[in-house]
């Protein structure tokens, strides 16, 4: 039992069933992982009743995490495997960099604004997640060069371009999924396959998230 919320586990159960397997996502591997990750202590103490709810949720700084379904169609698209290196830009609140850990995957997380890239380091190290998700304050748009090359890497803020860098630290066969913005529309999902001779590139599901900012932030909350 994690301390906080007394039958989180059947809540996300019932959340993988109900939200995410229902609109077509079956990959049991990726359903069982997101069922041993206490989604409640990623999100602020007084919102802990809804965390587990078919939508996104504030945590502080005018970011958000993620709607449940929109976690899995992204680790989806991105399909890491075990012993998988992976850039995360964006960390938030470290929701999904737990996920891709416990798909098996080795996790360098770049969060901009110095707060919550602190919350989420010490939420993921408390859970026994910190021997494998690095956290990093920095400018997601640069990634990471320091531990690339990458396997994968995944976007968790709205780009208005796919950065020369992220392209840069992948692997040939590597995987990159944006949140591409669309003008009016919001945005789509893009998935970016590198090749020999370039990248593959498709188009998947409109979603909205946060725009992603250049720098690194004050780290106050709003």
């Amino acid at each position: 039992m994690v301390k906080g919320f007394l039958d989180w586990e059947e809540h996300a159960k019932e959340m993988t069933e109900a939200q995410i397997a229902s609109r077509g996502i079956r990959d049991k591997a990726l359903l069982e992982a997101m069922t041993r990750v206490p989604r409640h202590l990623f999100v602020p103490e007084e919102l802990r009743h809804q965390a587990f709810d078919d939508m996104p949720l504030p945590i502080g700084a005018g970011q958000t995490i993620s709607q449940p379904y929109m976690v899995a169609k992204m680790t989806l698209l991105l399909a890491p495997k075990t012993g998988d290196k992976i850039l995360e830009i964006g960390t938030g609140s470290g929701y999904q960099a737990a996920v891709l850990a416990e798909l098996g995957a080795r996790v360098w997380s770049v969060e901009r604004i110095p707060a919550l890239a602190e919350r989420a380091r010490e939420v993921l190290c408390d859970l026994g997640y910190g021997d494998r998700v690095t956290v990093i304050c920095g400018d997601g748009r640069l990634g990471y060069p320091e531990a690339a090359p990458y396997d994968g890497l995944i976007v968790t803020a709205a780009a208005s371009v796919v950065e020369p860098a992220w392209k840069e630290q992948l692997v040939e066969g590597g995987r990159l999924v944006v949140p591409l913005a669309q003008g009016i529309w919001g945005e789509r999902l893009l998935l970016c396959v590198k090749k020999a001779h370039g990248f593959e590139e498709s188009y998947h599901d409109y979603c909205r998230f946060v725009p992603l900012l250049p720098g690194v932030a004050d780290g106050k909350d709003d």
